[in-house]
């Protein structure tokens, strides 16, 4: 038997007993009311998948039911049924949220067809919803400072409104996820969300992804298309380094920003359009005004809440609340345990200063999950690269001032620990510092023990 679970709601005794004998040959679990009392009060114990209504029922009729289960937001899906049905009484139906309408005398096969198609409609609601929650945790912002805890204010209070923003920051810091959550906290939030990488678009083809084209406009033509400004109609459309695009196109995209209507490549049928723009670069977009690469009109324009997201080397007090993050992201997604980190491997990444930022950050946490053979990430399984990258910052070329530090800090330290006979534990608790922070101070100032 079906775990589907369908209520039928008729006064007529017979009408119950042949559609329940249909619905549980085909495997429904199906249960009865003979009034619309008795079905809310049914619905309030147990909500059922479909419900099944007729409209003319003794006492509070089939109409009040739907006006009853609305109010108090019950979730299932109605079919209506009527002996006496009218258009008025089926558009009735539908504001009140009924699914279909089936008149009387019922036809069977009609009414198994409306129950899969509910059901079918249910499944891929459910589907959605998990893939939602799925990509919302995908584009999740993890932070633990003050610098991030500022950018999320500014999201909170910039994202209801209909304004249009720049972001700007480096390769890596996380510019998509800002929009991404600029999108989830609108009113725009059903609608598309459209990308639109514009460095990754041919010149001679960005004007066809942004507005679409008409069948034969150029070679290759071979259909109409619509474009991405046309996709994200409603929604949000966000120009991914837009400082990369040409002239040209920048002043296309200012008369649609301007007009809110375009025509397709090689169209002439103007098409408007209703969508919240949202650009990021990381690039100087001011610089590159005064080089003639960029339109002044356009970048003040989109510059309406200007938002910078900043480099990982910023915000350094995040890194250790990442690197567990995505240690359990990956955990989940590869079916495996959570690792852990020791902590002079996790002081390791947090000397280094991430040229890549966030996104290479995690591609390294992916590669020591991965390759990391045991359940503990050390110090050993941290790339070379990351560890001569924090020696070189101690012992490269800096001026005198922090020479003199790094010389009396290594001298203090070789005198404590000789001190306490090289007991790094006692030397620790003495000097006021963390075992395992002198560990690493005692390998970068090769400290012989």
């Amino acid at each position: 038997m079906r775990n589907d679970h369908i209520l039928i709601v008729d006064d007529e005794a017979p009408i119950r007993a042949t559609i329940r004998s249909v619905l549980s040959e085909e495997g429904y679990y199906v249960s009865e009311a003979r009034s619309g009392e008795e079905a809310l009060e049914l619905i309030s114990k147990e909500i059922p998948d479909v419900v099944l209504l007729d409209i003319w029922l003794p006492g509070m009729d089939g109409l009040e039911v739907l006006k009853k289960m609305k109010e108090a937001h019950l979730p299932g899906f109605v079919i209506v049924m009527s002996g006496h049905g009218t258009i008025e009484t089926a558009v009735r139906a539908t504001k009140l949220g009924a699914y279909d309408f089936i008149e009387k005398p019922l036809s069977l096969d009609k009414l198994l067809l409306s129950i899969k198609n509910i059901l079918s409609v249910r499944e891929l609601k459910e589907e959605n919803k998990v893939l939602r929650q799925k990509i919302k945790s995908q584009f999740e912002m993890i932070f633990q400072g003050a610098v991030m805890q500022k950018l999320e204010e500014q999201i909170r209070i910039a994202a209801p409104t209909h304004s249009w923003i720049l972001i700007t920051g480096e390769n890596g810091t996380g510019k998509e996820l800002v929009a991404r959550k600029l999108h989830e906290g609108s009113i725009r939030r059903e609608r598309p969300f459209v990308e639109v990488n514009c460095a990754a678009i041919p010149e001679e083809l960005i004007e066809s992804e942004l507005f679409g084209h008409e069948k034969g406009s150029f070679t290759g033509a071979t259909t109409s298309r619509r474009g991405k400004f046309d996709l994200a109609h409603g929604g949000t459309l966000f120009l991914d380094e837009i400082g990369d695009m040409s002239l040209k196109t920048q002043a296309k995209i200012l008369r649609v920003l301007q007009e809110q209507k375009f025509e397709r490549v090689g169209g002439t049928t103007t098409f408007e359009v209703d969508v919240r723009v949202i650009g990021a670069t990381n690039k100087n977009l001011q610089e590159e005004i005064k080089q003639g690469r960029f339109r002044e009109d356009l970048y003040y324009r989109l510059n309406v809440i200007p938002m910078h997201v900043p480099s990982l080397r910023e915000r350094k007090d995040d890194i250790g609340v990442l690197v567990e993050y995505f240690l359990k992201f990956l955990a989940q997604e590869n079916g495996k345990r959570v690792k852990r980190i020791l902590p002079e491997a996790l002081e390791a990444l947090e000397a280094y200063d991430w040229p890549g930022n966030v996104r290479e950050l995690r591609n390294t946490v992916e590669r020591l999950f991965i390759m990391t053979p045991s359940d503990t990430i050390g110090i050993q399984d941290v790339p070379a690269s990351i560890l001569e990258a924090e020696e070189s910052s101690l012992s490269g070329s800096i001026d005198d001032f922090r020479k003199a530090k790094m010389k009396f800090e290594k001298e203090y330290i070789q005198r404590k620990l000789k001190e306490f006979e090289g007991n790094v534990s006692k030397t620790a608790k003495a000097i006021g510092v963390e075992r395992t922070n002198l560990h690493r101070k005692i390998k970068n100032y090769q400290i012989e023990m």
